[in-house]
């Protein structure tokens, strides 16, 4: 009787131990998370001050400046479930305002131009990176809480459940071929 006992508090024991090491992988993952969302919120929010800085400059045509101004504006400003939805735009409206290599090359003849050209596509370059390593946090995190036994013992606590951040990041071509 006494040695079963014993059975079933190691038994018990052991359990608890990869329970809690489970807890501790699961807390930090979202650590993790957090850290790749805060680096993808600096990225974004460096991108779109760039943007904005140099919509105001004066070195853009005024119709280029208005579109990326108000783009960038919106992507400052975007609530957050708003938020993909306004990067997405603020990726187009740099594609259109940047899609010729003629339009980069104008840039970077204007005073200071180069340097701006340098930074916007070191922003726009960052931005891809910084969400595929949020993405990639994300996903591991979701395959850890899908298992049965995080479910089942609750490991996750309240933590909201993770979600990736898709938006249209692909960066205008002429811009980072020609600053790469």
């Amino acid at each position: 009787m006494t040695a079963t006992l014993i059975w079933i508090l190691v038994a018990l024991l052991a359990i608890g131990v990869y329970l809690s090491w489970t807890a501790g992988r699961l807390d930090r993952l979202h650590v993790r998370m957090d850290a790749a969302r805060a680096a993808l919120d600096a990225q974004l929010l460096r991108r779109a001050s760039v943007a904005q800085e140099l919509a105001t400059s004066g070195v853009l045509d005024p119709a280029a400046s208005i579109v990326l101004y108000e783009a960038a504006h919106a992507a400052r400003q975007a609530e957050e479930e708003q938020r993909e939805v306004a990067e997405s735009e603020l990726s187009q409206a740099l594609r259109a305002v940047f899609g010729e290599p003629a339009q980069v090359e104008a840039l970077r003849e204007a005073p200071g131009g180069e340097d701006a050209a340098r930074e916007l596509a070191e922003s726009v370059r960052r931005v891809p990176m910084a969400r595929r390593f949020h993405n990639d946090a994300v996903g591991a995190a979701r395959r850890l809480r899908e298992h049965r036994k995080v479910r089942w013992f609750r490991l996750a606590g309240h933590a909201p459940f993770p979600l990736a951040f898709e938006m249209d990041d692909e960066p205008p071509a002429a811009l980072v071929e020609r600053v790469a």
